[in-house]
């Protein structure tokens, strides 16, 4: 990290009143957490299509509800 990036990062960890260590667990976990998200959202999405599934408009949802 250069000096740059040493000072907004302790920046970010002051301001969020943690340590450095906390303020880069919580960014890396936080990371991995959307990236797992994103990963099945597609897996669902790729089942829902080869299921042969289609989305509809929201107008018609509305429609049923009568909104």
């Amino acid at each position: 990290m250069n000096d740059e990036e040493r000072k907004l990062a302790d920046s970010y960890a002051a301001l969020h009143g943690m340590s450095l260590a906390e303020a880069f667990k919580k960014a890396l976990f936080e990371k991995i957490e959307d990236e797992y998200d994103i990963a099945v959202a597609e897996e669902a999405y790729e089942e829902y299509v080869k299921k042969g599934k289609k989305s509809e408009p929201i107008s018609k949802l509305w429609r049923e509800l009568d909104l």
